[in-house]
């Protein structure tokens, strides 16, 4: 059986200070150790710098250009794209675009080292060749610049390439397997034992996935082979698989999938793993994956063919909030089965996606810490528990930070302890840290090896630069001799207890997001569809109103789903009295305007407190919203969700608006004395006329936005989603909207939506909707007589990317199904047209035909599915 998830799934977004109050105890050391701690800490950071003037290199190169300047971007922009780049008139456009802006000289003698300086030059000369004249670099380097000029820009693309290859394979191990496993047997590697990782990103197509499954297997018996006589499979090397590059479509909501088609293939590897006497680890993801790859980990840990097999590993990011219940959780399953796991306890690789994807979806919090020191600390309490239980735990310390370090050398004094754990590094990075730790210290350590290609290895090596580049790392600071050691080492418990605030007020959570911005608003709430609690919460409370069979969908001039209704305009008895659909088209707008042209408004202050309040109603009934979405416009869940969200934004921007502009006079200067002020008023009755493939965002947007500005609506939605508009004016009311400011006006759009905006009593129309339909409008208006209506239009379009070779291939396709495929592409905003360099055309087509056939179409209520039904059969 399963641990239960229970407390990792309380924890996914729990609050940072109680986290870290918890935490704190367990990380922390008694004084007579932490005072051992530190001074282990500074020898360890003074051996660093010592080793490094000796043999300053790629890590100075790094230091210098990182990416706090101008240049370390530029340079980090060229690593990524230039050896991708398959033709030369791109490359030579790239080269010229970034180097042309950087300001080099600056970074000459800098530094002393020699490939600092080298490089510099090189870029110095190469910005020349493409900077305008007259800068007065000519004096410094004429003749050289000349000489490169003559030399012309195949041997600068040449050269750069070289350099960026050269930069790359500092953090690769070999192009293959083979050449990895002999790197590692030469005398500079063989004090470290080596855990390799095929190099590859997440599987977008199915033949992705089948193709790293056979690199995997490849490797495995290649690494088996490599296994000396009499070694443990801790002692032995190993191998890091990514699970998300093993099926295309590894995440929560395709966990049946997953289970079905990947755990096999997991089963195949960790045997052959376990044949060949190695380790296995699964490697880490984001974070709204980490239940469904326990869940997988469990699966293959529990088979009774690994009885005895002590090889399974698993990395742990200690960034992440849950990060202790892991360990709690890992504990459990170790013990139900009676022998180790192999644990990769990791800082965490994905910080800033993950922080900005929890401000994209409006998460409650964040599922990582905010401040660096409070990860460390997470990083120590999960140590500290790790090596409280050797029988649970091979402990393998993933750090190249030499106060960690030190703080686990001293959990481990005396006796055996050291053969119970291992430390692990990045190959490339922090070989320094890690020469002096292993000779003076005798504990060991592994250092993880990637393998790939040029090709593979580009997403992976903007990791690096990210980690190497950012002024705040631990790896550019211990590199840096204008920071103090005492900073270097400090003591991350004691930076976490005197912070007053434990979390970093800098970072403001996601839903205070745009407090600061120029209108200034509460985000809109959300939530993950892997935070699975919620999403159970959210299928109970939707389950009402999916069940219900009286909604009809389709036009509501007979009013059969309008029962109930507390709207004048469309109430039961005015519906009855109405005979023929010509009849109510007429009475209802009359009804309609009628109504709020006698509206005598409220003041600015007022509107925007009621915007507000549906905001909050929108939230609190997303449930019943969400599922009229799902049925009445086939919206998916994630699309359902991301409606009732923009909805909400929508009244509160306008809302923020509204106290800005109306709710009170401009004083405006007077040069000569006199008194100006000017102040803002609806002008009327606005017509407000929304599509369907936006049934409760835009139609909630167009009345806002009126409402706001001081105007009744008459808003007329697309015939196709009327029930939506419907408990939209329902909930305006019950948030405090008068009766006399909105009026719903459903029917067909050539017969009512024409006689609408023709009525003289509308004094403006917002429209959003087709292009011929736009055109008719804005003629209709242009033929009345008296003042100008202003008449707001969005319409669609043939649009269309455009994608050079510069381009990721990955991510064009994955913004090319985004865009033309969400909402079964019925958005007007959604791709039409894809213009691909020739140059990579094969690799794009491919793909884009793999991640197509990997698309689910089906019942919109489901999870799984990723295309629901267009609209209705015209369409």
């Amino acid at each position: 059986m399963l641990p239960p998830f229970s407390p990792l799934r309380d924890a996914f977004l729990a609050d940072e200070s109680r986290t870290l109050d918890a935490l704190i105890p367990v990380a922390k050391l008694a004084p007579d150790a932490n005072a051992r701690t530190s001074a282990t800490a500074r020898s360890l950071v003074e051996a660093v710098r010592a080793r490094q003037q000796k043999h300053a290199g790629m890590q100075s190169f790094l230091t210098q250009y990182d990416l706090s300047s101008q240049e370390g971007v530029l340079l980090m922009c060229v690593a990524e794209a230039l050896l991708r780049i398959p033709d030369a008139a791109t490359a030579d456009k790239l080269i010229k675009d970034k180097f042309s802006q950087g300001d080099w000289k600056k970074h000459l003698g800098a530094s002393d080292s020699l490939l600092v300086n080298a490089g510099t030059w090189g870029m110095m000369l190469t910005g020349k060749l493409v900077a305008p004249a007259g800068d007065g670099f000519a004096d410094v380097s004429g003749w050289l610049t000349r000489l490169a000029a003559k030399a012309g820009e195949p041997i600068v693309r040449t050269a750069l390439r070289q350099g960026m290859k050269l930069m790359a394979e500092q953090f690769v191990m070999g192009r293959t397997i083979a050449d990895a496993l002999k790197r590692a047997a030469s005398d500079d590697q063989a004090k470290y034992r080596h855990s390799y990782d095929m190099l590859g990103e997440a599987a977008m197509t199915a033949q992705d996935a089948e193709r790293y499954f056979v690199s995997y297997q490849n490797a495995i018996k290649a690494i088996s082979s490599a296994v000396k006589p009499g070694q443990s499979v801790f002692e032995a090397p190993g191998i890091s698989v990514k699970l998300s590059a093993l099926h295309p479509r590894y995440e929560l909501a395709h966990r049946e999938r997953v289970m079905q088609e990947l755990l096999p293939k997991l089963m195949v590897l960790a045997r052959l793993a376990c044949d060949g006497g190695i380790g296995l680890t699964f490697d880490a993801e984001e974070t709204e994956r980490l239940e469904l790859s326990l869940e997988l980990f469990a699966a293959v840990f529990g088979d009774t063919r690994f009885i005895g097999y002590e090889g399974l590993g698993l990395a742990v990011q200690a960034y992440q909030k849950r990060a202790s219940h892991v360990i709690d959780w890992l504990t459990a399953l170790s013990l139900a089965h009676g022998r180790r796991i192999m644990t990769r306890l990791v800082k965490g690789a994905y910080w800033d996606t993950e922080i900005k994807r929890a401000q994209m979806q409006g998460f409650r919090g964040y599922p990582v810490f905010t401040r660096k020191a409070n990860t460390d600390v997470s990083y120590l309490a999960c140590a500290a528990k790790m090596l409280a239980r050797p029988e649970v735990f091979y402990g393998q310390f993933a750090t190249h930070n030499a106060h960690t370090v030190a703080t686990i050398l001293e959990r481990t004094r005396g006796g055996d302890n050291k053969k119970q754990f291992e430390f692990q590094r990045l190959h490339g990075m922090g070989m320094e840290l890690y020469d002096e730790v292993v000779s003076g210290h005798n504990a060991a350590c592994r250092v993880y090896a990637p393998v790939g290609t040029h090709e593979d290895l580009l997403p992976y090596l903007v990791r690096r630069l990210l980690e190497n580049g950012a002024n705040s790392s631990f790896v550019n600071r211990i590199a840096d001799p204008d920071v103090s050691i005492e900073d270097v080492i400090n003591d991350p418990v004691a930076a976490c207890q005197g912070n007053p605030l434990k979390e970093n007020m800098k970072l403001p959570l996601p839903r205070s997001l745009f407090m600061s911005s120029d209108v200034r608003r509460v985000n809109s709430s959300g939530y993950s569809f892997a935070d699975v609690a919620a999403t159970d919460a959210l299928h109970v409370a939707m389950a009402p109103t999916l069940a219900r069979n009286d909604f009809v969908a389709k036009p509501l001039i007979a009013g059969e789903a309008m029962r109930g209704t507390t709207v004048d305009a469309l109430s039961p008895t005015t519906l009855a009295k109405i005979g023929t659909v010509e009849e109510a088209d007429g009475q209802l707008l009359n009804l309609a305007l009628a109504i709020s042209s006698k509206w005598p408004g409220m003041v600015g202050e007022d509107r925007a407190v009621v915007l507000e309040r549906a905001a909050d109603l929108l939230e609190e009934r997303h449930a019943f919203f969400m599922a009229l979405c799902v049925l009445e416009a086939g919206k998916t869940l994630p699309d359902a969700l991301g409606e009732v969200r923009e909805a909400a934004d929508f009244c509160r921007y306008y809302a923020a608006l509204a106290r800005q502009h109306f709710s009170a006079p401009l004083a405006l200067p007077g040069p000569t004395g006199e008194s100006n002020e000017l102040s803002l008023h609806g002008r009327g009755v606005f017509a407000s006329i929304s599509p369907w493939n936006f049934p409760l965002a835009i139609f909630m947007g167009q009345i806002s936005a009126a409402f706001a500005a001081g105007n009744a609506v008459v808003a007329k939605p697309a015939e196709q989603t009327p029930i939506i508009a419907f408990e939209a004016v329902k909930l305006l009311l019950d948030a405090g909207m008068p009766k006399d400011a909105i009026a719903l006006l459903p029917g067909r759009g050539e017969i009512i939506g024409a006689k609408l905006v023709v009525d003289l009593r509308i004094a403006g129309v917002a429209f959003t909707g087709g292009t011929s339909t736009a055109q008719a409008i804005n003629r209709s208006l242009a033929a009345r007589h008296g003042v100008i209506v202003p008449f707001i239009a969005e319409t669609g379009g043939l649009n269309a990317m455009i994608a050079d070779s510069s381009a990721l291939p990955e991510q064009i396709v994955n913004d090319v199904v985004a865009s033309a495929f969400n909402s079964a592409g019925q958005r007007c905003s959604a791709l039409r047209i894809l213009c691909v360099q020739k140059d990579i055309f094969p690799r794009v087509a491919t793909l884009l035909e793999g991640a197509m056939q990997e698309l689910r179409l089906g019942d919109p209520a489901l999870l799984d599915t990723d295309i629901g039904p267009v609209i209705d059969r015209e369409a």
